[in-house]
């Protein structure tokens, strides 16, 4: 990914359009009167061999003639032409252009992109809308109006879209920072503009219309970044996906690419909506009622309709509106008439007085219990409506982020509209709108609290991968994809998952009497083919078999049944396993499958036969820990049956999200690994237990951790070093640190503290602590120095840290040993680490800022080779360099 040149793409300080024409109706003609129709300060030239002037300006004939390299140009010609103008282009000093032409072929795309390359130039297109910036009156694009200046980015993949977006934004007064139509993508993607507007001051929120992603980790990487800084806001087009295809597991079946989408936007802590209006209604309200916590709803309204259609709405979306404490109900009736509801919605009357609102309003802010207030208020002919928005607006704005506003109606209320838009508060047509954006707060904030999540460490020891490697190793040998019953079974044993005992036998009813004394009777007997994915669907499952007789029985039907449904299927024999005798448990499923986009996927939800007809199931992106194993549980209505109820004691959840961390760590160990399904699996007060698995493999790699979308913890980084007759253990950190982080930090002394975040704080915002142990390693690294005790336990003394910006061509480090054990050789250990591990990741130069002061410091990266850089030192700090390996650009001159 790269944000090379974007400032130069998205606020250029000089313009060229090549193939500024005056031929109406053309492309050229319409980007060129839009460029001077607004007010951009820098200037604009003209390239075109067929003209001499352009409403009074000089018209260049080539690229070469202009008088100077244009930041941005605009590309307004045949597509066999735009390879030859990029790179004349290029040598001439532009770094950005917009390609409008559509019609490039592959080859003329990849000739366009190698004309870019050698100048670093970036290519927005081809084949795109073009782009806005309003505060620069930049209006570099074909569309039929100007946007007006504010603090939302607009990002489209669609041309269309934009324009239509335009004239609804405009007409409703909104503003942007800027409008960037993508086009084909051929360079600047998603991804990069991501990057960009995340740190850019302008941009408060950014939003996304998105058809398609290419590149799912460098997306995932640049979203996950932004969402943390300001909200990203997501329309995906194509809901309904390509529809289901046939697959060997349910999970296969089961996961289609919009639901995994829906994962990946969840994960990335944005916000999916599903229409345009709802694009902005969140918008509009997370920048005028983002602030708020609450999880419960008040209603106020003047007529019960109203309140009961907002009521209505909130029960549809699962929204709980709040109980009203009895204070709150003391207080309400000194100042409401003996009719009002006594209930939430607070119904104050239709012919209430101005008094009435403002005193209304008031009680239920002073009750931090009632939650956030939804205002609502329909005209009549006894108080007007502007009267009304004066008295409770100041009211409202003394608890920003609490009240939210719906005037139903248009003309009459359109002043009241206006006040209490003018004091802060978010104001909705109808009281579904307003209802569903309170949902869409709830739904970002709970998307947020993913990122801060702390999970404590799984159960499981350290699996057997070489174990299960060989059990697919065997079958792949064999030819097959589909493992055996048995087989499948061992992989989950080599992963720590809990399995029925399981025999495999010829197909004969002796053989399976036999295996069945082995393991005791009552047993299920199963049918054991490659060509048998669901055993059930052919009669393949006899359950609950308590003696020789009937299991010699069930064995003989089973082999008639199957070779009648089925004549083709090669039948390898039986199963025969212990009857499990779990009454209380209830059938879950645990699934993996391969996403043609975002790689390794998780699925969750109810188990048992039936499993596509009941549908309760959810996705999500590897990797998991415990914490994110939690809340994709919890969006399953099963979850509420795990939670216990009548006689049914709670389930062990921890069992439950342990089965999930092991599977997701299937996924990155063994790449072969297409698609699993455990179904049943098992679940009650005792734990969990695998009745049934299948697995499928594939000969070429489809799984493991480099196609995740986001990159899983590199264990391998980890190194253990005998250290001063102790143990010193050197690894990546990882968000379960949290707690161990922050006593780390609390050990620090307040002179190194100041020395090593430039500030005498003492705490940090939970926030900041989650963003130090939960990176994306992708980007960034943390390596922690451990000292191991002889029980295991270890104590956090250091930390090196290194962040590289989105090119990988610098990565500025800092680190921190613990002030009781400075001195001890520590800080060089750590330094050398993350030297070596720079250089492997390809990145160019490290740096780093040393206060002047701090001697120690200055002596440890003089050390390691760093040098002082004057240019970029001031009076109070040393800006440290290390050239780390030679620059792309360079390497190719040489």
């Amino acid at each position: 990914m790269s944000i090379r040149h974007l400032e130069q793409l998205l606020e250029p300080k000089s313009v060229a359009v090549i193939g500024a024409s005056d031929r109406p109706g053309s492309v050229g003609a319409t980007v060129w009167r839009n460029l001077r129709a607004g007010h951009f300060a820098g200037p604009i030239r003209a390239v075109n061999p067929r003209h001499r002037t352009l409403d009074g300006e000089a018209v260049f004939e080539r690229v070469a003639d202009l008088p100077e390299a244009p930041d941005l140009a605009v590309l307004c010609t045949p597509p066999d032409t735009v390879p030859q103008l990029v790179t004349q282009l290029g040598s001439l000093g532009t770094r950005a252009a917009i390609v409008m032409t559509a019609g490039l072929s592959a080859a003329q795309k990849q000739a366009t992109l190698a004309a870019a390359r050698p100048h670093l130039l970036r290519v927005l297109g081809p084949n795109c809308l073009g782009l806005l910036t309003p505060h620069l009156g930049l209006n570099a694009s074909f569309a039929h109006t100007d946007a007006l200046a504010g603090e939302i980015a607009f990002v489209s993949q669609s041309g269309a879209l934009v324009t239509a977006v335009l004239d609804w934004a405009k007409s409703r007064r909104i503003g942007f920072s800027h409008m960037v139509s993508l086009g084909e993508r051929a360079d600047v993607d998603f991804g990069d503009l991501l990057d960009h507007l995340a740190s850019e001051p302008r941009t408060r929120s950014i939003l996304l219309y998105i058809e398609s992603i290419e590149a799912p980790r460098k997306f995932m990487s640049a979203a996950r970044a932004a969402a943390r800084n300001k909200p990203v806001i997501v329309v995906k087009a194509g809901r309904a996906g390509q529809g289901v295809k046939a697959a060997a597991s349910h999970t296969g079946a089961l996961a289609g690419s919009d639901v995994v989408f829906d994962a990946a936007i969840r994960r990335a802590g944005m916000l999916r909506v599903d229409t345009l209006q709802q694009l902005f209604t969140a918008a509009a309200t997370l920048a005028r009622f983002g602030a708020n916590r609450d999880e419960a709803l008040t209603l106020m309204t003047n007529g019960g309709g109203a309140g009961v259609m907002a009521a209505d709405a909130a029960a549809r979306a699962g929204i709980a509106l709040a109980e009203l404490g009895r204070a709150t109900r003391e207080r309400l009736d000194a100042v409401l008439p003996p009719t009002w509801s006594h209930a939430n919605p607070i119904d104050i009357i239709g012919d209430a007085p101005v008094p009435r609102y403002a005193e209304t309003l008031q009680a239920l802010l002073a009750d931090r219990d009632s939650g956030a207030v939804l205002f609502l208020h329909a005209p009549t002919a006894i108080v007007r409506s502007d009267d009304i928005a004066r008295a409770c607006a100041p009211i409202a704005r003394q608890a920003p982020g609490r009240v939210m506003a719906c005037w139903l109606g248009d003309s009459a209320v359109a002043d009241a509209r206006r006040i209490f838009r003018d004091a802060g508060v978010a104001d909705y047509a109808t009281p579904e709108e307003a209802v569903q954006a309170f949902g869409m707060l709830l739904t970002y904030r709970r998307n947020q609290a993913q990122l801060l999540e702390a999970p404590t460490s799984s159960e499981h020891g350290p699996p057997d991968a070489a174990a299960a490697r060989a059990v697919i190793d065997k079958a792949l040998a064999e030819g097959r994809e589909m493992l055996d019953e048995v087989e499948a079974k061992q992989v989950l044993q080599a992963y720590g998952i809990p399995v029925v005992r399981t025999l495999a036998t010829r197909p004969s009813a002796d053989a399976a009497v036999e295996a069945a004394q082995a393991v005791g009777y009552p047993v299920a007997l199963k049918i054991l083919s490659r060509d048998i994915s669901h055993k059930s669907d052919v009669g393949g499952v006899r359950l609950n078999l308590r003696d020789d007789g009937a299991l010699r029985q069930a064995a003989d039907d089973m082999l008639a049944r199957v070779r009648e449904l089925r004549p083709q299927a090669r039948i390898a024999g039986f199963s025969v396993q212990p009857m499990a005798d779990r009454p209380l448990a209830q059938e879950l499923i645990v699934g993996a499958s391969i996403d043609a986009v975002f790689g390794p996927v998780l699925m969750f939800g109810q188990g048992g036969t039936a499993v596509e007809v009941i549908a309760d199931r959810a996705v999500a992106l590897p990797p998991l820990n415990r914490a994110l194993a939690a809340e994709l549980v919890s969006r399953t209505r099963i979850a509420k049956l795990l939670a216990g109820y009548r006689d049914h004691p709670p389930a062990r959840v921890d069992a439950i999200h342990d089965v999930l961390v092991a599977v997701s760590q299937m996924l990155a160990d063994l790449p072969q690994l297409a698609e699993l399904d455990i179904n049943p699996l098992w679940a009650d007060h005792d734990g969990v237990m695998a009745l049934d698995a299948r697995l499928r493999v594939s000969p070429s790699p489809c799984a493991g951790a480099q196609r995740f979308a986001i990159l899983p913890y590199p264990a391998e980084l980890s190194e253990t070093l005998a250290w001063r007759e102790r143990t010193l253990v050197l690894r990546p950190i990882r968000p379960e640190d949290e707690a161990q982080h922050l006593a780390f930090i609390r050990q620090l002394a307040p002179e190194d503290i100041r020395l090593r975040f430039f500030s005498n704080r003492r705490e940090l915002p939970r926030t900041e602590l989650a963003r130090l142990v939960q990176i994306d390693y992708a980007r960034e690294m943390a390596f922690v120095a451990l000292l191991v005790d002889g029980d295991g336990t270890s104590d956090t003394v250091g930390v090196v840290r290194a962040i590289a910006d989105p090119d990988n061509v610098e990565a500025e480090f800092a680190i921190i040993v613990r002030s009781d054990m400075k001195g001890q050789g520590i800080g060089h250990l750590l330094l050398d680490k993350m030297i070596r591990y720079l250089k492997a990741s390809g990145t160019q130069r490290m740096v780093g800022e040393v206060l002047r002061e701090n001697e120690a410091m200055r002596e440890l990266a003089r050390a390691h080779g760093l040098h002082a850089d004057p240019t970029h030192s001031d009076g109070a700090s040393v800006h440290y360099v290390l050239e780390l390996a030679i620059a792309p650009q360079k390497a190719a001159a040489s």
